[in-house]
């Protein structure tokens, strides 16, 4: 829900829905800006219920504003993803189910999810990937705070540090060495920084993944 992220699927949907149609044709849609310190604030404090409450609320502005469909932009914001898909009509695109189709179908089942420590530590990934035979590996404890801090006072304020891409490869490595076949870009803002087509697994950026998702839908609903 950082605005870095925002930018990324804003682009990515417009640039395929260019591509798949042609022309200048790009997409219509609505965006919900929530202020995303205020999400954070949240987090920190474990008011989960606090943060389904707020983004129901947006989730309900973009039904009214006639979207077909809703985004929740942040990975680690799917823990309250069945709360407000309650609060809706239409439907929620949920980004582990579709990084778990892109898997599956590249054959892989023992991912490495790099993420916030809320994604990695709450369990609800995990357990959304095992509706789908996908067993997830997260790094170690030092290996989970060095990605949450990566995120948090890097990435989000659009700092790309070198020795932290270098710190993360390493954390794939080692996953590798673990038996991991693959790597999740399990942060919407892991992908500024990992290229996934240069790393020592098979990359999953699934931003990228969600945004194509939403395409998919549109066209397919149009």
């Amino acid at each position: 829900m950082s605005f870095e992220a925002s930018t990324t699927y804003y682009r990515v949907i417009n640039e395929t829905i260019r591509d798949r149609i042609g022309g200048l044709t790009s997409a219509e849609l609505v965006l919900s800006s929530v202020n995303f310190q205020t999400i954070v604030d949240m987090q920190k404090s474990g008011r989960w219920d606090d943060a389904g409450k707020y983004l129901a609320k947006a989730a309900r502005g973009l039904e009214l504003a006639g979207s077909d469909c809703v985004l929740i932009c942040a990975v680690t914001m799917h823990l309250v993803a069945d709360y407000i898909e309650k609060s809706i009509n239409i439907p929620i695109i949920n980004i582990i189910d579709v990084t778990a189709n892109a898997l599956k179908s590249a054959r892989l089942k023992k991912p490495l999810l790099l993420a916030t420590k809320y994604t990695m530590e709450q369990g609800f990934y995990q357990e959304r990937m095992l509706r789908h035979d996908v067993e997830v590996l997260v790094p170690d404890t030092t290996g989970r705070e060095k990605t949450h801090q990566i995120i948090f006072t890097e990435l989000c304020v659009g700092k790309i540090i070198d020795n932290s891409r270098k710190a993360l490869i390493n954390l794939i490595e080692d996953a590798k060495k673990q038996g991991a076949d693959s790597v999740i870009f399990g942060c919407t803002e892991i992908g500024l920084i990992l290229d996934p087509k240069v790393l020592p697994l098979p990359g999953f950026d699934s931003t990228l993944i969600h945004a194509e998702a939403a395409v998919q839908f549109a066209l397919h609903n149009a």
